[in-house]
Formats: C-alpha cells, sequence, structure tokens
C-alpha cells in the first residue's frame, strides 16, 4: 500500500488528529481500548495512569514507528517491542510531557528532537496501566542513546508497513485456562503484539477513517 502523502506531513497529522477529538462514535466503536479477554487478570483498583510516545521518525522514504526491545530481566513485559514511555509522575503536567521524559531516560532522546501532534485514545493493560499515546515527529538528526538497564535495542518500523491492513494479524493464546486474542505485526524478525500492536492499530485506524 501506497503512504498517502497526508501520513508524510506534521502538519496534516497535527490536523488529523485534532479533527478527531472528541473521537466519533462510529470511529470510537472500531478502536481496540484495552487488551481484550484479559480484563478479569486487572489488578483492582482504578488504572495507574501512563504514557508512551507513538513517535515517527522523518526519513527520506516517509515516517518510521520508533520502537524499542525491553530488556528480559525488568518485571513488566520483560523482552517484549513496546514505545518508548513509562508511568506518569506526579510532577508530569500532562501525558506528552510524561513521554518526553521517559524517552529522554530510555533511548536519549532529546524533547528539542521530538514535534508533539497530539493524543490517541487510552488503552488499558493487563497490568492494570491506562496508557496516554501521544504522537510526535521526531527530527531525522535525533539519536539514540538506550539506557542498558531497560532498553535491549531501538529500531524503526516503516509507517507504511503499518498502515497496510494486511499486516495485521490476530492471534490466539491459552492463558489460565482460557483462550485471549490479540493484535500482532510481524516485521522484519520482530514480533510486536500485545499493547503495542493495539496502539498502533488504533493509529491506523483513525489513519484511514473517512466520516
Amino acid at each position: 500500500m501506497e503512504l498517502a502523502a497526508a501520513w508524510r506531513d506534521p502538519a496534516l497529522l497535527r490536523a488529523r488528529l485534532e479533527r478527531v477529538r472528541p473521537v466519533p462514535q462510529r470511529l470510537a466503536e472500531s478502536l481496540n481500548r484495552g487488551d481484550e479477554g484479559f480484563e478479569e487478570l486487572r489488578p483492582p483498583g482504578l488504572p495507574r495512569p501512563a504514557a508512551v510516545l507513538v513517535g515517527l521518525v522523518e526519513r527520506p522514504g516517509g515516517p518510521f514507528l520508533l520502537l524499542t526491545t525491553r530488556t528480559a530481566h525488568l518485571r513488566h513485559h520483560a523482552g517484549q517491542v513496546s514505545f518508548p514511555g513509562g508511568r506518569m509522575e506526579s510532577s508530569d503536567p500532562d501525558p506528552a510531557a510524561t513521554a518526553l521524559r521517559e524517552a529522554e531516560e530510555e533511548i536519549g532522546l532529546r524533547p528539542d528532537d521530538v514535534e508533539v501532534l497530539g493524543e490517541l485514545e487510552p488503552y488499558d493493560t493487563v497490568t492494570g496501566f491506562r496508557i496516554h499515546p501521544v504522537v510526535g515527529w521526531i527530527r531525522p538528526s535525533a539519536a539514540w542513546i538506550p539506557d542498558p538497564f531497560e532498553v535491549a535495542d531501538v529500531f524503526e518500523m516503516p509507517l507504511e508497513f503499518a498502515v497496510n491492513l494486511a499486516n495485521h494479524h490476530r492471534e490466539q493464546r491459552m492463558r489460565d485456562g482460557r483462550l485471549r486474542t490479540y493484535w500482532t505485526l510481524p516485521w522484519n524478525g520482530r514480533h510486536v503484539w500485545g499493547a503495542t500492536a493495539g496502539i498502533i492499530v488504533n493509529f491506523v485506524q483513525l489513519l484511514r477513517w473517512r466520516p
């Protein structure tokens, strides 16, 4: 699928995000709000707020999604592919501040290299977090300095690959005696699944939405 010209332009992407806030009902019905089939495994109480940076790196052939592989020893989602991000702190004024702070801590991405374009709908995880995905446009000159404690690898997925619905797959697995269903986007030997894949699918739904 050829990448639409509007998806290569940060100003047009910002306008797109602004047009769907609040999310129209028909679009909201198509979005995945959390890990499907895992609801009963979530810890009790209110979900803990978190934010991730859905970073679009400017490249000559079109933007690329910035992703990381978490180290194998971490408590949550060890070894999984994720967006840079983490729990919101009381000192963070908004999700964008959290996403930029965490991206700088995890991969050395300077906030000055990111233009925040807007937010996607929150996504609830089985571990009890409510993730606020913050979309940002990243300068092509930006460099990564991964924190070796948290990040095993930093890589980029072409947005052109992500927006092709043929690359969105549903997988199932048994957990605690129940069948779970979730999105995956296998790319270049990477297994992108769970909340990260769900957020990407939601982002693509928004980009492709027609009123």
